[in-house]
């Protein structure tokens, strides 16, 4: 029973149950079919349960946007990672294993609530429109990330084994559409809060109803609705809920800082740093994997400002084909910076930045360019200008990999902007048009007889 008495444990018996996953994730029926939901004292147990799902998903969420791209180089022994950094990505590779095993697990969880705790008496209104709203969000979440990294995908909406036993893909645009359903469902339900509300209340670990309006935008974003995601965008920004740190170092150095709008923590017990899809251990412990080149170089550029704290150089590590450069953004338990975080403030003037530009908005305070530069002022950065429209463009691309460099949005940046073929064939020569999404992983394929045939093309 996942009955927990505190929360520390039920994020260590995540994960530690994840830890037994790396290779083979459980399959989408087995997933989590011992929770209880029967009465009050059920809830909020139930509840976090749900976030310990999202919580799993974080790490390769973050690997499959930005190790699948530019950002790193192989420098290590494991297979997956050797596969994902020189551009030669298998169905069999791990990292689709444990992001998609994940996510189904969010998904189960969320549809186990919705499904058990509308007929519970004793709960009150307020607890069950707010709990049934963060599991419309995770859910939607969870379908968004799926999605937009393996394309089409089962579209799992009950706890019912015999069901997800054989679920066959369902097409991205029908996946999506749902998480628009979703998304909105939850921004109409969830909690509102106010500008001035505690820390501890606006921290990033539970969604309210910014959390919503920040994710619609990015939804609007990649559906190319341009005012719409400017309009979500502003929202989050006028809220004046989250703002921006006056040091982009914080950003890299600490947890739970006062732009998280989602952010999914690990404690002293829980550390992820040692297992394979730990990110202290793959960029540090191991150094499996390192900033490539690229990424480095413009990190460390004029314009990029202090947002060269992500990463950092260091000479004893140069040896062999290492450049002795490390990505800082994750670290320990006893550093305070260990948390993936999920949605930032910054990425909304980012979005918003791009909107504008899109609906050709260029100068003045309503325009493009002013967000870009209240980002580079953060950074101490010079101030950035744009003579026409195609300028604009260009430098949000380039605002987006200073400000977002391993927060895994690289890859679905490329995608969306019809830029991913020119970018990684001059970054790699293993690069393939197929990889715009991730395998089906061979397990799943094996154990759902509706994916027999299914896989993505050229994997």
């Amino acid at each position: 029973m996942i009955r927990f008495i505190r929360y520390t444990a039920i994020l260590a018996t995540v994960w530690l149950a994840s830890c037994t996953t790396v290779l083979e994730p459980k399959p989408v029926d087995l997933l989590v079919d011992n929770l209880v939901l029967n009465e009050p004292n059920d809830v909020e147990p139930a509840r976090i349960g749900a976030y310990s799902a999202l919580r799993g998903m974080a790490a390769t969420n973050m690997m499959a946007g930005d190790f699948t791209a530019d950002y790193i180089r192989h420098n290590g022994t494991f297979n997956d990672y050797r596969e994902l950094g020189t551009k030669q990505i298998t169905s069999s590779n791990g990292a689709p294993a444990s992001l998609w095993s994940n996510l189904y697990r969010t998904i189960y969880v969320a549809n186990f609530v919705l499904e058990k705790l509308p007929p519970i008496s004793g709960v009150s209104a307020a607890t069950k429109k707010q709990v049934l709203a963060e599991m419309r969000f995770l859910r939607g979440y969870a379908n968004f990330i799926g999605a937009n990294t393996f394309g089409d995908i089962p579209k799992v909406t009950t706890t019912d084994q015999g069901t997800n036993r054989n679920i066959p893909k369902t097409p991205k645009a029908d996946i999506l559409a749902s998480v628009l359903e979703d998304f909105r469902a939850a921004e109409t339900d969830l909690a509102t809060i106010e500008a001035g509300s505690t820390a501890q209340v606006v921290n990033g670990t539970y969604a309210n109803k910014i959390t919503a309006q920040a994710m619609l935008a990015r939804y609007y974003l990649y559906q190319k609705n341009w005012a719409q995601a400017e309009v979500y965008a502003t929202r989050v920004i006028d809220a004046k809920v989250y703002s921006l740190e006056t040091n982009f170092e914080d950003i890299v150095s600490k947890d739970f800082t006062r732009e998280s709008i989602l952010e999914v923590g690990y404690g002293l017990s829980d550390d992820p740093g040692t297992s394979n899809f730990g990110l202290t251990n793959l960029f540090v412990g191991r150094r499996e994997v390192i900033p490539s080149d690229q990424v480095v170089v413009s990190l460390l550029s004029t314009e990029s400002g202090t947002r060269r704290a992500t990463v950092a150089f260091n000479s004893q590590n140069l040896q062999g084909d290492d450049n002795g450069w490390t990505m800082q953004k994750y670290g320990t338990a006893d550093n305070d910076n260990n948390n993936i975080v999920l949605i930032r403030l910054a990425e909304m003037y980012l979005i918003r930045a791009e909107a504008r530009a899109q609906q050709n908005k260029l100068t003045g305070t309503a325009g493009a360019i002013a967000d870009l530069n209240v980002l580079r002022a953060r950074a101490k950065a010079p101030n950035v200008s744009a003579a026409n429209q195609a300028e604009a463009i260009s430098a949000i691309e380039r605002e987006r990999v200073y400000e977002l460099a391993f927060e895994g949005h690289r890859w679905f940046d490329l995608i969306r902007t019809g830029r991913l073929q020119a970018v990684m064939t001059a970054f790699s020569p293993n690069w393939k048009a197929t990889y715009d999404r991730w395998p089906i992983p061979n397990g799943e394929i094996q154990r759902n007889p509706a994916l027999k045939d299914a896989q993505n093309p050229g994997y």
